[in-house]
């Protein structure tokens, strides 16, 4: 165990059903939850068997009964769905230092975690170690610098400190190009870069990348970082730089999103659906080939 890991086995902890309107989402928590096919899997579910896993919670500070959710905030939202008035739940004696860290090691594990998530929740383990660091710096000689921060958060999600540091400078970035970040249309490299962008240079850039139906490679989000660092940048430097062609730039067939995004399951993100369409439209060709032999063969 490191000296920032929270002894979860060996916290006082008690069980209790809570009324669904005590219990609150931890201020900042950083994972998504969305109304898509599998929330609306887990709903059913819920309806069915009710919550079989207890949520995690804490008291809130300053109050009697109110309740922050450390781990369960999808199965709140689904229980809320299904109707559910009170839930099963652990609750454990936190601090909120000890809580914020908590949050963001037990939702780690899922399977799918979206770069903004990523980015957030190492961005808030970081300030809670760092916070810890200082309460604990009177007693023990070995004061936990941000790097070493940044190693035992990678230690703990199998990623090294440099990949923790890019995933945080993702929270830099505004919304709408994280989101473009999320949906795998920027690379997180370049994005990196473009978090470096004054606030009204990623506004501009965004707006060229709507006008223009594009998305920086590397190079260029290198150059408009460099043109911002030099104080040289504004939206026509933006629009000259993505206006070139890129050196492996490519003949495309576009069409807006939003015109096929209602035959493809919610969940789905932009690159699920294009694998998808290439998958169908390679099938539907394999299938008139076989057609066209057979037709042959007669």
């Amino acid at each position: 165990m490191t000296q920032y890991e929270i002894p979860i086995e060996i916290k006082k902890k008690k069980s209790a059903r809570i009324p669904i309107d005590k219990l609150h989402d931890f201020d900042g928590h950083p994972y998504k939850v969305t109304d898509n096919e599998d929330m609306d899997k887990l709903v059913e579910s819920i309806k069915l068997q009710g919550i079989i896993n207890p949520l995690i919670v804490r008291l809130k500070d300053n109050t009697a009964d109110e309740y922050e959710v450390i781990s369960g905030h999808r199965r709140l939202h689904a229980s809320k769905r299904a109707g559910l008035t009170e839930v099963p739940a652990l609750i454990y004696p936190y601090t909120k230092t000890e809580a914020a860290i908590a949050v963001v090691d037990s939702n780690l594990h899922r399977e799918r975690i979206l770069p903004s998530e990523k980015a957030f929740a190492y961005k808030m383990k970081m300030e809670a170690l760092k916070e810890q660091g200082k309460r604990t710096d009177l007693t023990s000689s070995q004061v936990a610098t941000k790097s070493d921060t940044a190693t035992e958060i990678g230690k703990a999600a199998n990623e090294s400190r440099d990949q923790v540091f890019r995933y945080i400078r993702l929270t830099n970035l505004i919304p709408e190009l994280l989101q473009l970040v999320d949906e795998e249309r920027i690379a997180l490299t370049p994005a990196v870069e473009l978090s470096y962008l004054a606030e009204q240079e990623q506004y501009d850039l965004l707006s060229t990348i709507e006008s223009e139906d594009c998305t920086p490679s590397l190079s260029q989000a290198v150059r408009l970082k460099k043109l911002s660092q030099a104080g040289q940048l504004n939206a026509d430097k933006i629009f000259a730089v993505m206006s070139e062609e890129k050196a492996n730039q490519k003949e495309r067939i576009s069409f807006p999103f939003e015109d096929v995004r209602r035959f493809f399951p919610k969940s789905y993100t932009q690159k699920d659906v294009y694998n998808a369409i290439l998958k169908l439209i390679g099938e539907d060709y394999q299938r008139r080939e076989r057609a066209r032999k057979n037709r042959d063969e007669r």
